[in-house]
């Protein structure tokens, strides 16, 4: 019955291209046609879906050692879907409906060009490979996030160790914590490897050169596109990432009691695993959330978040997101792990929206549930009847991160906590360790994302770097774009790159974060000056229905409308590093006065 749906278009085409009918009549008649294919493909890919979600699912909330049930499962599953997306018979027909393009209408055009996309990683013709690559990507989704981390020979969680990290200041208890952290790279290296060459060959079958251009298309750009853009906001933000490197290796060094200030911040120095967050060295006087915070429960911290949204005019969560969600730490006689990875899932491309995190009462955390939520009403603003289940997705990839961590940022803003109480009214604060501390967060992101993290993954798709390469050419991107250096040699035994998630499961695509953070800071801006009318370093969105309908805007159409013509439709602009600039530029005098005669070690990445 399957192949009758992909031929039926065609005989459609065939009878309306008959006798003499008018020109209008024969595109009105192709159209249909068409939208009768589309709409078969996307009921299919909707039911395939829920089921591979519900699989994926499963593997990342509930990890038994040595039970593979939920990994044949979720094989299973991924195969069925990459049959469909791939199958010679909706490549041939959307290749050929495409021919005629100027007859279709745009909803039409994108629909297609996204089954081709999704094809791409999946084709027909490559069958035992798409299978294989499916197998190993499970394989390593479960080494990764069942691995047992051990720290004095007792077993840990990574928020152990992030509370390490973010706290203690004995070096020699830093380390081993940093240390710990970075074994389970260790098991990941042989399946990295396998993984990138199977992707490589898997995109290669429908023309990609590599699975780091392929993933960049979904922007409709180049690679040399892309990497030319991620090397300007590098660049541009380089003089204020400069001074806070510098800033920061001589407070560590008084901080530890280190005499000489290395040229390098040691990696087990910084409060961040990756070295991708060094927010936490700063607090900030009068505003101590984490107390505040300390004294409610984890899902008085979930709930908030869902109270902002309904106060900017969206709608309660539904009582499945409560219901099917994992939202917390497991306790700690279960007997199988979790993905202690925070993050969004769409499981039916409607309303059954869930999220995984370990959500503990602190600031962190706040920031992160209110950052998940935000892909969570993304995804149901854009399950709407004008927007096709092919086109359920952010404009571009960068989108989705973007509003989520629009939302976490203005939960973080001091009038913001005002209002709700969470710090007294008029809160005496300093608000240069404010916007401090918010710039080694956001800014000191960008060179770990524009930088090593993407750096990393083009040489290692683009230039097939060798297996016995990985963890050098790792630390010496670090040391390029970050100014970090490892706390020792790290040997061809470790893999310190697949210690990151994204590296193993999200591969090719983490410059969706730094283009999101640009994103960020120019919807801010236009909400700050154009909506609220206020410093963009002290806004309060919290029940401004205005703000409401802006983000709705933004979020309603999905992919179904080319994200640059979003984006200038929105905020008059196009995408532009200008308005984070704006937002710091004010602490660029006090960093240049507390680094007065201090060296400098951090040399400009061409």
């Amino acid at each position: 019955m399957q192949k009758i749906l992909y031929l039926l278009p065609f005989f459609l085409i065939l009878f309306s291209c008959g006798g003499n009918k008018p020109t209008e009549d024969i595109n009105k008649a192709f159209q249909d046609s068409v939208q009768t294919y589309l709409n078969g493909y996307n009921s299919k890919l909707k039911e395939l879906s829920i089921i591979a979600n519900e699989a994926e699912w499963a593997s990342n909330t509930k990890i038994v050692e040595g039970d593979s049930t939920n990994a044949i499962a979720t094989n299973k599953a991924n195969e069925e879907t990459a049959k469909f997306t791939g199958s010679k018979e909706n490549i041939d027909a959307a290749t050929a409906f495409l021919k005629e393009k100027d007859k279709l209408n745009d909803i039409q055009v994108k629909q297609l060009k996204a089954i081709l996309y999704k094809a791409a990683n999946n084709p027909q013709t490559l069958e035992a490979l798409v299978k294989e690559r499916i197998k190993a990507t499970t394989a390593q989704t479960e080494k990764l996030f069942g691995f047992d981390f051990k720290l004095n020979g007792k077993s840990v969680t990574t928020n152990d160790l992030d509370g390490i990290l973010a706290e203690e200041k004995n070096l020699v208890k830093r380390l081993q914590a940093w240390e710990s952290s970075k074994e389970v790279g260790k098991g990941l290296k042989t399946g990295l490897v396998n993984l990138r060459d199977l992707r490589n060959k898997t995109v290669q079958g429908l023309g990609y050169k590599d699975f780091f251009e392929y993933q960049v298309s979904d922007y409709g750009m180049t690679t040399d596109e892309m990497l030319e853009m991620l090397k300007k906001f590098n660049k541009e933000l380089f003089p204020l990432y400069r001074e806070l490197h510098t800033w920061t290796r001589y407070e560590l060094a008084k901080k530890y009691g280190q005499k000489k200030v290395p040229d390098l911040i040691p990696a087990h120095w910084l409060p961040n695993r990756w070295g991708q967050d060094w927010s936490p060295l700063v607090e900030v006087e009068g505003v101590n959330l984490d107390s505040v915070l300390g004294t409610k429960d984890a899902e008085w911290i979930v709930k908030q978040g869902e109270r902002f949204y309904v106060s900017l005019g969206f709608p309660e969560l539904p009582a499945s997101f409560y219901d099917k969600s994992d939202l917390y730490p497991l306790p700690e006689d279960a007997k199988y792990k979790k993905n202690n990875h925070a993050s969004a899932w769409h499981m039916d491309y409607d309303q059954d929206v869930r999220s995984l995190m370990s959500v503990l009462p602190n600031s962190e955390w706040y920031e992160t549930s209110h950052h998940e939520l935000g892909h969570i009403y993304y995804y149901m603003t854009y399950s709407n009847p004008d927007v096709p289940v092919l086109l359920r997705e952010g404009a571009n990839r960068a989108y989705h991160e973007a509003l989520g961590s629009l939302m976490g940022m203005a939960a973080m803003q001091k009038p913001f906590l005002e209002n709700l109480d969470l710090i007294p009214k008029d809160t005496a604060s300093n608000e240069m360790q404010t916007l401090l501390k918010e710039a080694l967060n956001y800014v000191v992101f960008i060179p770990w994302s524009t930088g090593t993290m993407s750096m990393f993954e083009h040489d290692v798709y683009s230039k097939n770097l060798p297996a016995d390469k990985f963890n050098k050419r790792w630390w010496e991107i670090v040391a390029k774009y970050q100014g970090i250096a490892p706390p020792a040699t790290r040997g061809e035994e470790y893999c310190d790159a697949a210690t990151k998630t994204h590296i193993n499961d999200d591969a090719a695509q983490y410059y969706d974060y730094a283009l999101s953070f640009i994103l960020l800071f120019q919807l801010h801006d236009h909400i700050a000056k154009n909506i609220l009318h206020q410093d963009p370093h002290a806004t309060n969105y919290y029940g401004n229905r205005d703000v409401g309908k802006f983000i709705e805007a933004i979020m309603y159409p999905g992919a179904s409308k080319d994200w640059r013509v979003a984006l200038k439709e929105q905020t008059g602009s196009d995408l532009s590093a200008k308005a984070m600039l704006d937002y710091f530029e004010p602490l660029m005098g006090y960093l240049k006065k507390e680094n007065e005669g201090r060296k400098y070690t951090l040399t400009e990445v061409e």
